[in-house]
């Protein structure tokens, strides 16, 4: 059976040379490289969703991969796709960073300038080690993905523009379907999901920052289990702490989360930090929620524009949700798809602020009446990105019918904003 070889290379010269010595090595069946780290893993994430045995044996990892660093694209491989056997490729063959390799997840390491027998004896070691796992897998009895959680982040155009209830009530849909659900706090210095949900903990996402190895059990000490079931990562309760949480920390933490959960809704806010930056990079899912006026809309097709400069994320791979919509008002969906160049949500979020403004001021805004079209909205929305069991799953669970494509218009915005 011939070895699959996917090699992840950013720079031309060193994909034309591996490619070269890839079509020399015996039994090797190299696959068409891949750029970039968020292609490989959105090729990945493709390949184990049609089964495991779709999955190449073998990635190798150019030192020069971008924009996520060679060593933790490493590690976010080998925790989402334990199947898969990665190797990075290096100029630097010292023992210090075979060993960050190696704790990393990697299974092996070849240096730079390739050698044909250094390569071919790596990747065929490391080719019988993934045909082991996959065997042991297969007679396991366990269904095996790869892909592990799904991701959704939710972040604001602009402060105020619903960004935060709409992550709480996506999250509350996914665990009420009974999927095991995460929402976290990546809203580092102004989040409010504590004071929409009334909880106080003293443990927050900062704390996992310094943690290199987040095992299951640190994971259960930082989360807070809310009365609806939903696992509950906080932002810190001084803003500061927030600037503990760095991209790589946030990239450890959302794989950790990943790998426990089977939905982890990430609130992002509307400001742009490396940690929410990573979030929204790793992301299956990225919503960018927006008012239908003039100035939320722009801001919205800043953002974008800054994702796609920075490479966080393409404007064809951003789903825009649309709150506070009328039928009355200028600004429709199809226009702002038209100006920011993202997807549409087929979902709007009704503006009917008074259904909304008790439970906010009570913190209680997981105990909206299952009648309210906003809510009625967005856990429709949940249903159409995929996140609940069975679209009528939640209502189910709820005691109510939600109507899943509800139009209207919602003003809601974060605690301390209620009169925008």
């Amino acid at each position: 059976m011939p070895t699959r070889i996917l090699p992840a290379v950013g720079d031309a010269d060193a994909v034309r040379s591996i490619t070269t010595l890839l079509s020399q090595l015996p039994d090797a069946e190299p696959v068409g490289p891949v750029a970039d780290s968020t292609q490989l893993i959105d090729t990945l994430a493709r390949l184990a969703a049609e089964s495991v045995d779709e999955l190449p044996e073998v990635v190798l990892v150019h030192e020069r991969i971008g924009p996520v660093p060679a060593l933790e694209l490493v590690r976010e491989v080998a925790l989402r796709f334990p199947a898969v056997g990665v190797i990075l490729i290096s100029s630097d063959a010292s023992p210090g960073l075979f060993s960050a390799a190696m704790d990393s997840g990697a299974r092996g390491l070849v240096a730079l300038p390739l050698s044909y027998e250094e390569l071919v004896s790596r990747v065929q070691a490391v080719a019988q080690w993934s045909v082991g796992v996959r065997r042991h897998l297969g007679h396991g009895g366990d269904v095996f993905t790869g892909a592990g959680g799904r991701v959704v982040t939710v972040s604001g155009a602009k402060g105020g523009v619903g960004a935060t209830l709409a992550a709480i009530q996506l999250a509350l849909a996914a665990q009420a379907s009974g999927h095991a659900t995460a929402l976290v706090d990546m809203d580092l210095q102004t989040g409010d999901v504590a004071s929409y949900l009334d909880v106080q903990f003293r443990r927050s996402v900062a704390d996992l920052a310094a943690i290199t190895d987040i095992s299951p059990r640190v994971l259960a000490d930082a989360v807070f289990r809310h009365d609806t079931g939903v696992a509950l990562l906080l932002a810190p309760g001084e803003g500061e702490r927030g600037e503990e949480v760095t991209d790589r920390a946030a990239r450890q933490i959302v794989s950790a989360l990943r790998s426990r959960y089977e939905v982890v809704v990430l609130d992002c806010g509307a400001q742009l930090s490396g940690a929410s930056a990573a979030a929204v990079e790793m992301a299956d899912t990225a919503l960018l929620v927006t008012t239908p006026d003039v100035v939320a809309v722009r801001a919205a097709k800043r953002t974008v524009r800054m994702w796609d400069r920075l490479q966080i994320r393409k404007a064809e791979e951003t789903t825009i949700v649309v709150n506070r919509h009328t039928r009355a008002t200028e600004i429709q969906p199809p226009l702002i798809q038209k100006i920011t160049g993202t997807a549409v949500a087929g979902t709007a979020v009704p503006a009917n602020f008074k259904e909304l403004q008790g439970a906010v001021d009570a913190g209680r805004v997981h105990e909206l009446d299952n009648r309210s079209t906003v809510k009625q909205a967005l856990w429709g929305l949940a249903g159409e990105l995929g996140i609940v069991r069975t679209p009528d799953a939640a209502a189910h669970r709820s005691g109510g019918r939600l109507r899943g494509g509800d139009r209207g218009s919602v003003r809601f915005g974060r605690r301390r904003e209620t009169g925008g």
